[in-house]
């Protein structure tokens, strides 16, 4: 099992808050100061300091600032599901108690932290399954695998999506794809996502410009590559979506190297 994947970030003093979306991975965020407000369909969750957050994989969520004054610090850890059924051996699982309140799993999603700087296989996995097995204790078997989300009779307008991820899009030229007109495809397309189409894709393109960012990106290229207008844009954008710019992120990658 390679873990190349599975990666964390911390978010210091999150000034900014995040609009719908979601994760392919499980996201797992441990508070360490301030209140977490994480707003999922139908309900909203607070994790407080000390506490361990979850989002499943493909869950749309937003995470609101409580107030403009609130002062927020965690870390999240990205855990793939095809490397958290390996560790389960093969078991699919989904967590219903997004909230756990557990010393034990907070010392362990700290160890598994600094098992990630070493990026040494078998210290990560030793960490990685030491915390996975007491977090299986909040979870229950999910019978269905993981999968995008429900896009009906959008899939096309989906694959077209990524293929041209690199492109600008407009809510014409994608409606017509749907033969619909453009509001009702944009009211069809939340319907059946819970997101609207531009936010989805802005979504998909700050996911997939933060895959090509390492220690030596030339991060203004990048954001011309994903027509973003400039590099105060694409910043701007990033950092609603990852909670940190992209220089932030790139410097972070360069501490861990």
């Amino acid at each position: 099992m390679k873990f190349e994947n599975l990666e964390y970030i911390t978010i210091e003093n999150q000034t900014t808050s995040f609009p719908k979306h979601f994760h392919e991975t499980f996201c797992i965020s441990l508070i360490h100061k301030g209140i977490e407000k994480i707003d999922f369909e139908n309900k909203s969750l607070f994790s407080e300091a000390g506490t361990i957050s979850i989002t499943n994989p493909y869950e749309i969520h937003s995470n609101p600032l409580i107030d403009n004054d609130s002062y927020l610090k965690f870390d999240t850890i990205y855990i793939p599901n095809e490397v958290m059924k390996h560790a389960l051996n093969g078991k699919n699982i989904k967590f219903l108690n997004r909230q756990i309140t557990d010393k034990k799993a907070n010392k362990l999603f700290l160890e598994l932290k600094v098992a990630l700087d070493t990026k040494n296989p078998q210290t990560i996995e030793f960490h990685l399954f030491q915390f996975i097995n007491i977090l299986k204790i909040y979870s229950q078997e999910n019978k269905n695998e993981y999968s995008e989300l429900n896009f009906d009779s959008f899939n096309k307008i989906s694959d077209y999506i990524e293929k041209h991820i690199y492109d600008k899009f407009c809510l014409n030229q994608l409606s017509k794809m749907a033969n619909i007109n453009k509001y009702g495809f944009a009211k069809k397309f939340k319907v059946s996502t819970g997101m609207t189409p531009m936010n989805y894709i802005i979504m998909r393109k700050i996911f997939s410009s933060k895959r090509l960012i390492n220690p030596s990106s030339e991060l203004t290229e990048i954001a011309y590559q994903y027509n973003f207008t400039d590099m105060a844009h694409f910043s701007k954008t990033f950092k609603r979506f990852i909670g940190i710019s992209p220089k932030k992120y790139q410097e972070s990658i360069i501490e861990k190297s």
